[in-house]
């Protein structure tokens, strides 16, 4: 026999199976393409000369295992579909004479063909794209990118491990499917029939409960600690819950449709709700999937575009003043912090503004309803919403801070909640119950506290005697773990970025040389590219993985409408020929393909409607909390994927119009 006779067979094979083969390769080859991007970019060494180059190369490491991972799970899942379409095929090999060992002959060119397609065209594009995507990080940062060709030779060896081992175990897993089964069954597997489903009301009923327990969840969850804890069980509960409601819950509707006589009787729902239920074992599992893609895609677009949009007004959040330092509320200290960076200011001829500072001691409780408690046994039992952090300072400081004039009388206070509002008059803590005189609307800049992801009540308490004794008391209680009494001074300077970022390297060196110990100094123009690092990588690697959920989803449809309209061929040709016109034949086909693009679609939207109070919980602490510019980005995110989704569904529905 010919030597290329096996190549040959194969190559053949794979142009008559254009239909289900090349979006096969299209898929392989944008996967291969963004993993070497992806990896490419990790280990630029064009990075090191950006700001925040730590936490960008940080995402980006971090993308390569998510991609890679998603890739085995990908091509896998699509590779079965492929292989279900070929099964017939492979047993008429065996009808006419071929031994299972050459369909596995055949199999392997197909596959080793498939792997040298796809990996050329993958490492052609991903290395074409490379410049374009690391010139889209440098815009993010603002930097100059020089020009020049680069060729990741890790990227490449580690794209090649990976996906050679991919292709392999398809490669083995197929030739399994072939060994496992006769060449009867292969030949015929696409003509049987589901059997008519039983409907599941245990399944149905437990996949509401899990739906149900994981949006309770998010729903009454007020604590970014505990929405951090919950969020992974909440989602579990939900993946969980949407397979069961697909399996048996979409049986369980079929069949109601179907009992309701005055829609169930009309032509077009008689055939489609007929055919989906002898389907839907086979429908239910990829409906699923179309489904929960289709959630994370919105979930990671909408919060990474949020935190992307709003990084300005995080920032002012996390850094209320240009230059801030943070010392022990040791007078002398203070003092060195003030005179050295006013004598500076001097030299270089600036001016300070918008000045604050003040003492205050900062401490975690557990709140039960009034009371705060600090029982170290009680707070550690109780990692629940009740978990907050009280700072305390003097009104005299809050007056000069905030420009007002409050007064106080004995055992009065002022107070803020950071993320929620205190609903008692009465507000005790150790041995002091104080009566809130006012919740303020706002309270002096802090950024350490503004970080802090529990929820905080900010009290101004009559004189710094208290605050003194506040301090003295959570010492007692917490010992070692007690925190310090801190000074806050901070102010802006109406310079360049150049000249403060100059002025703040000097005010951190003149310190040094003065020798101050236990203080911090923070400057918000060089925090700011650590922000556009975090919240730029979050960005970018969200609308990455995006990219591959939307090709994952739309190819899933893709391959269940190819799949379905063979299997539905000869159905529909009988129904012709009984008297079925085409106009019908197309309503049909129109009112299946709808419940396949819209259904899934409309419940991810459902899901992420109940997500949304666990998500801005979770996004507050990355200190975004504009919820409206969360709403709103969820909203066009919405949007732009409906219009994808409904593109891809009317190019769908005209290919089965013109196939029957």
């Amino acid at each position: 026999m010919n030597k290329l006779f096996y190549p040959k067979l194969a190559l053949t094979n794979i142009k008559k199976n254009s239909k289900t083969y090349i979006p096969f390769l299209l898929t392989c080859i944008i996967t291969i393409a963004l993993f070497y991007d992806i990896c490419s970019l990790a280990g630029n060494s064009g990075l090191d000369s950006m700001p925040g180059a730590g936490e960008m190369r940080m995402m980006l490491i971090l993308g390569t295992y998510v991609v890679g991972f998603f890739a085995i799970i990908f091509l896998f899942y699509t590779n079965s579909f492929l292989m279900k379409r070929r099964k017939k095929e492979f047993g008429l090999f065996n009808i006419l004479g071929m031994e299972k060992r050459h369909v596995s002959l055949i199999i392997a060119y197909e596959t080793l063909l498939t792997a040298v397609i796809s990996l050329s065209l993958g490492f052609l594009i991903g290395i074409s794209l490379d410049k374009l995507l690391f010139m889209a990080i440098g815009k993010m940062f603002d930097s100059n990118i020089t020009l020049g060709f680069y060729i990741s030779s890790s990227a490449i060896k580690t794209s090649l491990i990976l996906f050679g081992l991919i292709f392999l175990f398809m490669y083995l897993n197929s030739i399994r499917q072939i060994k496992l089964a006769n060449p009867i069954e292969l030949l015929h597997s696409t003509e049987y029939g589901e059997k008519e489903p039983k409907s599941k009301w245990i399944m149905t009923i437990l996949g509401i409960v899990c739906l149900s327990i994981g949006y309770y969840i998010s729903l009454t969850t007020k604590n970014p600690i505990t929405a951090m804890m919950l969020f992974f069980a909440a989602v579990i509960l939900v993946i969980i819950g949407t397979y069961l409601l697909f399996t048996a819950g979409s049986v369980t509707l079929l069949k109601a449709l179907k009992k309701n006589k005055g829609y169930f009787y009309k032509p077009n729902h008689f055939i489609s709700v007929s055919g989906m239920i002898y389907r839907m074992k086979q429908n239910a599992a990829g409906l699923a999937n179309i489904c929960i893609l289709s959630t994370m895609v919105l979930v990671m677009i909408s919060t990474t575009f949020s935190l992307w949009i709003g990084i300005d007004d995080l920032t002012r959040q996390r850094y209320p003043r240009e230059i801030v330092a943070y010392t022990n509320a040791n007078e002398d200290d203070i003092q060195t912090i003030r005179d050295v960076s006013d004598q500076l200011l001097k030299d270089k001829n600036l001016e300070k503004e918008n000045i604050l500072d003040y003492r205050y001691v900062e401490f975690t409780g557990y709140q039960k309803e009034q009371s705060i408690l600090t029982d170290r046994k009680n707070i550690y039992a109780n990692m629940t919403d009740a978990i907050c952090t009280v700072m305390v300072t003097d009104l005299d400081d809050y007056n000069q801070s905030m420009n007002t004039n409050y007064t106080l009388n004995e055992n009065e206070i002022l107070l803020y909640g950071n993320r929620k509002e205190f609903e008692y008059d009465q507000f005790e803590v150790f041995d002091y119950k104080f009566k809130v005189k006012e919740q303020v609307d706002e309270f002096m800049g802090n950024g350490n506290s503004a970080a802090n992801v529990a929820s905080g009540y900010f009290i101004v308490v009559k004189d710094e005697t208290i605050v003194n004794d506040i301090y003295r008391l959570q010492k007692e209680v917490y010992g070692d773990y007690a925190s310090n009494l801190y000074n806050y001074y901070g102010f802006d300077i109406d310079a360049s970025d150049t000249v403060i970022k100059e002025y703040y390297h000097s005010l951190v060196r003149n310190l040094g040389d003065v020798g101050l110990e236990g203080y911090d100094v923070e400057c918000k123009t060089i925090s700011y590219a650590g922000f556009i690092a975090l919240y730029g990588g979050f960005l970018f690697i969200g609308i990455f993985l995006s990219i591959l959920f939307i090709m994952a989803t739309i190819l899933i449809i893709y391959y269940k409408q190819i799949t379905e309209g063979y299997e539905d061929k000869e159905r529909f040709e009988i129904m012709q020929k009984v008297g079925m016109d085409h106009k019908l034949v197309k309503k049909s086909i129109n009112s299946q393909v709808l419940t396949v693009f819209f259904l899934p679609l409309v419940t991810a939207v459902i899901h992420l409607a109940f997500a949304f109070p666990i998500v801005s919980k979770l996004l507050s602490m990355l200190m975004l909390s504009d919820i409206e510019l969360f709403i709103y980005c969820t909203l066009g995110c919405i949007g732009a994927f409906s219009i994808c989704i409904s593109n891809c569904k009317q190019t769908t529905f005209y290919v089965d119009v013109i196939r029957y």
